[in-house]
């Protein structure tokens, strides 16, 4: 007995093709071939300035922590952070978010409950203190990628080292505020690492201008988060503005040349 080939609705396949991009939205990530090994954050969570300038191209991923979500009005919360994934990971490779808790295994199950969105693609931020290097054992062990943050000594270096955890995040602006020099101890934690051949990236933060990423760049560091006003302040040159104005005033005239 022959079975009758299915007919295929065809409209029943468009509306599940309009309900699939609705819950799985079409990524806009795209990592380019020759980026390298240089990665940039976009620092804040702020999702107007996300939509103004992940469209530029040059972010790996967006970095967030609680200051930054009350900065930005946005609620300290594992649904939220969730929704902001899904968002920031349309346009890049990577979300980092922190953590909270005041014990080792607070900050270990909600580091569990934010990275669920995606293990690949959050990375989890906690303190380098001794209780944030407890739950950084754990949820390294639980498959949940992690970066030290609030690094203000060089020596911390070692701790992320020595845990095997992915990014560790010293604060340059703020080490020179107390009183050291901020780009000479990230030059040294980069150092440190290497000496010990360890794959952790130093992921330089607090940085107030674009000339000390450049700077920092000649010295073979290559992972930087920053606000959105350095990100800026990187694509600010008059003289680059003044050629393109040229470029186009010249395109505009040929267009219309016999």
């Amino acid at each position: 007995m022959k079975v009758a080939p299915a007919r295929i609705n065809h409209l029943s396949i468009a509306a599940l093709a309009t309900l699939l991009l609705h819950i799985f939205p079409l990524s806009l990530s795209f990592t380019p071939p020759h980026r390298g090994g240089c990665r940039l954050f976009l620092d804040t969570a702020d999702t107007n300035e996300w939509d103004a300038l992940l469209p530029r191209g040059m972010f790996y991923g967006v970095t967030t922590n609680p200051t930054l979500l009350e900065r930005a009005n946005e609620p300290c919360t594992v649904e939220n952070l969730h929704k902001l994934a899904s968002k920031a990971l349309q346009y890049t490779d990577e979300f980092m978010c922190q953590s909270w808790g005041a014990t080792a295994d607070d900050l270990f199950q909600t580091g569990m409950a934010i990275s669920e969105y995606d293990r690949e693609r959050v990375v989890i931020k906690v303190p380098v203190t001794a209780t944030g290097a407890e739950a950084a054992s754990k949820l390294t062990k639980a498959g949940v990628r992690i970066c030290f943050t609030a690094c203000y000594n060089k020596k911390q270096a070692l701790i992320a080292a020595s845990s095997g955890v992915e990014y560790i995040a010293p604060y340059l602006g703020r080490i020179t505020d107390n009183g050291k020099d901020g780009y000479d101890e990230c030059r040294q934690m980069q150092n440190i690492v290497d000496g010990l051949g360890s794959g952790t990236r130093i992921l330089v933060a607090s940085l107030r201008d674009a000339d000390t990423i450049a700077k920092l760049a000649m010295e073979g560091l290559d992972t930087f988060t920053f606000n959105p006003d350095v990100a800026r302040e990187i694509f600010d040159e008059p003289l680059t503005d003044n050629a393109a104005e040229e470029f186009e005033e010249a395109a505009a005239r040929g267009s219309t040349s016999n």
